[in-house]
């Protein structure tokens, strides 16, 4: 009779991860209403410095031209180095996208055709990079690494004009990228040399 009498401790310990998986989210948003945003709650955001504006909005002109001469190089010689690496260079310029979209930055690349960059260095360097590119395959590779160099060279630049931990994340990840792409390129140097 013993056996089949009600234990409250049996039950309460079984009981215990049920009623734990219930109230952890009603304590989770009980503590951000006292302690930080929750769900909902628009986070203020530090307005950016001239610097910062300047930076992004070149970073982001800067990480379409790489996109589209690779894209060109890649039309016209059909190595797939530069469609691996266009796709990149993509996802570096929906980053910066992402950042002037949060800080509120004009985008200097909107609505932008190919080619067409409002910052006149970077124009003039798409119309030296694809005379070059345009010459041979092996001159639209040392283009990829001139472009990785440059970018890379650039992006330590911008890191150094911000203190914003979100902005300097997005530059670091594109650095790393870019050191990567500079590899990839002189690696298919080497070996087609």
């Amino acid at each position: 009779m013993k056996n089949q009498l009600f234990d409250r401790r049996q039950f309460a310990g079984s009981l215990a991860p049920v009623l734990f998986a219930f109230a952890a989210p009603a304590m989770a948003q009980s503590w951000y209403r006292v302690n930080g945003p929750g769900t909902g709650t628009p986070v203020a955001v530090v307005p950016v410095t001239a610097e910062e504006v300047r930076w992004l909005a070149y970073m982001r002109e800067e990480e379409k031209l790489a996109r589209d001469v690779y894209e060109q190089l890649l039309a016209k010689w059909g190595l797939s180095i530069f469609r691996n690496i266009a796709m990149s260079e993509e996802q570096h310029h929906t980053a910066i996208g992402t950042l002037l979209v949060r800080y509120s930055v004009p985008d200097p690349a909107l609505n932008k055709p190919t080619g067409v960059y409002v910052d006149a260095k970077l124009a003039a360097l798409y119309s030296q990079l694809m005379a070059k590119g345009l010459q041979s395959a092996k001159d639209a590779l040392e283009v990829g690494v001139l472009i990785e160099k440059t970018d890379i060279a650039d992006l330590e630049a911008a890191l150094k004009s911000t203190v914003k931990l979100d902005i300097k994340r997005v530059y670091t990840n594109l650095m790393n990228g870019s050191y990567n792409h500079l590899e990839a390129f002189e690696t298919t140097l080497e070996i087609t040399a």
